[in-house]
């Protein structure tokens, strides 16, 4: 298990992975950006496009887009794969997570495009807005010629390109870890007036710690339910609403906007959502918020704080009571009995 102090720069040679950032960003004409867990960068912004130097750095702005990068990373981090979404300003926008030993340390961020077949923006999620319009008119004015200059890719293009930044990443980071492990393996035999054996070297280097991680992972967290981006519903009448309540999780949806959804009755969706799911809206909605909250908390540090915030909770009080009622415990006293 790696150790907990273990992080980004403990691993990665941030130098020389600054340089490979700046050659992908030439190649894939995407900005690329890594963030550590809480979506504070850890290196500098490789073809950062002027529109999105602008925005981060108007102070008014950059909050959004800090908490773009970190929603984005969380969500990359519950299904450990590639997450593509709409930025604040409905740019596209891909998190490639960090995974290693169930604990996620950070992501790789690329993007900064816009579709060329807006047809697909109807299935992604924008991960933070604001209600504050009157704030993004004033500024529209000095960013919508740097906007109009935006690089395009269609959907599938993102698609490709997020896959592969995926499995290079992987191997990057599990090449810097083994590594690392020899390195300490090394120091400790000095130490100690031994030497390490050849065997013990074999095994660090074939070692294939990201590959034992995902899967102990998904098996840790949900051995025998299913898929939580499945929901598995049958009646299509209902599927707008589980739609919803999956691309937003950090909003608490009401049964009334549900069947406006559904375009059907308040009355009439919560009879078809109990013979669905077997149990009413009002009380399967919190329930699959504290089973994303689980997510959470054994695949991050991120404080309880963030994490209630990042689930709808308006205050972190009431997300430990509810989290207590459904768990048995509070998300600390959980986190420290089920963090490998």
């Amino acid at each position: 298990m790696i150790r907990e102090h273990l992080g980004l720069r403990h691993i990665l040679d941030l130098e020389k992975w600054e340089q490979l950032q700046d050659s992908l960003a030439a190649v894939t004409k995407l900005a690329i950006l890594t963030v550590d867990y809480k979506g504070n960068p850890v290196t500098a912004h490789s073809g950062c496009q002027s529109f999105c130097q602008m925005v981060r750095q108007d102070e008014h702005l950059l909050p959004y887009c800090k908490k773009c990068d970190s929603r984005g990373g969380i969500e990359a981090a519950r299904t450990n794969e590639p997450y593509i979404y709409l930025c604040h300003y409905n740019i596209i926008d891909i998190a490639i997570p960090i995974i290693i030993d169930d604990q996620y340390l950070g992501a790789v961020m690329a993007g900064q495009i816009r579709l060329s077949d807006s047809t697909n923006d109807a299935e992604l999620e924008q991960i933070s807005s604001t209600k504050n319009k009157k704030l993004y008119s004033e500024k529209w004015d000095d960013l919508k010629d740097h906007y109009a200059n935006l690089p395009t890719m269609s959907y599938s293009e993102v698609q490709t390109v997020s896959k592969m930044l995926f499995q290079l990443c992987s191997y990057l980071v599990q090449e810097a870890l083994n590594k690392n492990q020899l390195i300490e393996a090394l120091k400790e035999s000095t130490a100690v007036g031994s030497a390490l054996s050849l065997s013990a070297i074999s095994d660090i280097l074939s070692s294939d710690s990201l590959h034992h991680a995902e899967a102990s992972h998904k098996q840790k967290i949900n051995p025998s339910a299913p898929d939580p981006d499945n929901p598995g519903c049958t009646s299509p009448v209902l599927q707008p609403a589980f739609d919803y309540v999956y691309a937003h999780k950090s909003e608490n949806l009401s049964l009334k906007k549900a069947a406006e959804l559904c375009h059907i009755s308040p009355s009439y969706f919560s009879r078809l959502f109990v013979k669905e799911t077997a149990e009413n809206f009002s009380t399967y909605l919190p329930r699959l918020k504290m089973k994303w909250a689980i997510q959470l908390l054994a695949i991050s540090d991120l404080p309880v704080s963030q994490i209630s915030n990042e689930l709808g909770y308006s205050e972190t009080g009431y997300f430990i009571k509810v989290f207590k009622k459904y768990v048995g415990s509070t998300p600390a006293v959980y986190r420290r009995n089920n963090k490998g």
